[in-house]
């Protein structure tokens, strides 16, 4: 990627400064953008950068527009810098606010819940991409993805709902403080790990889940009419 496209410190303040626009009313904040990015940018395969850009614009055909053209721009070279970043295991600043205006306390639900957000709107599931089913023990990239993303849904308070609806105690005072700010401390490398996980899995899992899952002893889908283990699941790899 070209360090010509990626975004500089005063091209940044130009794209909050855009995002405040009345044409934009429906945009994202700054620190929602790039929560949202980090996760739009990850998965088995990107967001479109189509879809990416009308949700954080806020509405489709903005991008039309003079405000909408010069932020879809800065958003772009955003994008191209955090995956500069998130591509050489380089955990991003996070660009966050203040929990109320001149607080010196920074709020990541915010950006916690863009990145969820983001998630969710992945073209396939992250999880069902790697296989995830209830009636069996996760796989272990199915329990790293969960790891990576535990400090999420402590900040964004998912966590502690989850653990209320299953009737089980949560943390509370000074221990949920310092769980909290062992989870604001993991973010940044956090998102790093999940984006490299993807990065390693686009390609090979793709041809991989490309046929349904064969079980060893069901009949072999090549049609010899064998079982799979006395068949194909025994020949040699290439």
């Amino acid at each position: 990627m070209s360090i010509q496209a990626q975004l500089s410190d005063q091209q940044l303040l130009r794209l909050e400064e855009l995002l405040e626009h009345p044409l934009l009313e429906q945009a994202m904040r700054l620190d929602e953008v790039q929560g949202y990015l980090c996760a739009a940018l990850s998965g088995p395969q990107p967001i479109p950068e189509s879809q990416w850009l009308d949700e954080v614009l806020g509405a489709p055909g903005l991008a039309a527009s003079d405000a909408g053209r010069e932020a879809a721009e800065l958003l772009r070279r955003l994008a191209t810098r955090l995956e500069v970043e998130l591509a050489s295991g380089e955990a991003p600043l996070l660009l966050l606010y203040g929990v109320e205006e001149g607080d010196s306390a920074s709020d990541y639900v915010p950006w916690c819940r863009a990145y969820l957000h983001g998630l969710d709107q992945a073209t396939e599931d992250w999880f069902d991409f790697l296989g995830a089913d209830d009636d069996q023990e996760d796989s272990d990239e199915i329990t790293f993805l969960d790891e990576q993303l535990f400090p999420l849904f402590v900040l964004t308070g998912d966590a502690a709902a989850a653990a209320g609806e299953a009737g089980e105690e949560w943390l509370s005072g000074e221990e949920l403080e310092r769980l909290n700010s062992e989870c604001e401390e993991l973010l940044p490398q956090s998102i790093t790990n999940i984006y490299r996980f993807w990065l390693a899995q686009r390609g090979v899992e793709t041809i991989h889940r490309a046929q349904p899952k064969v079980g060893r002893n069901e009949p072999c889908p090549c049609g010899s009419g064998k079982k799979y283990k006395k068949c194909c699941a025994t020949a040699p790899e290439e």
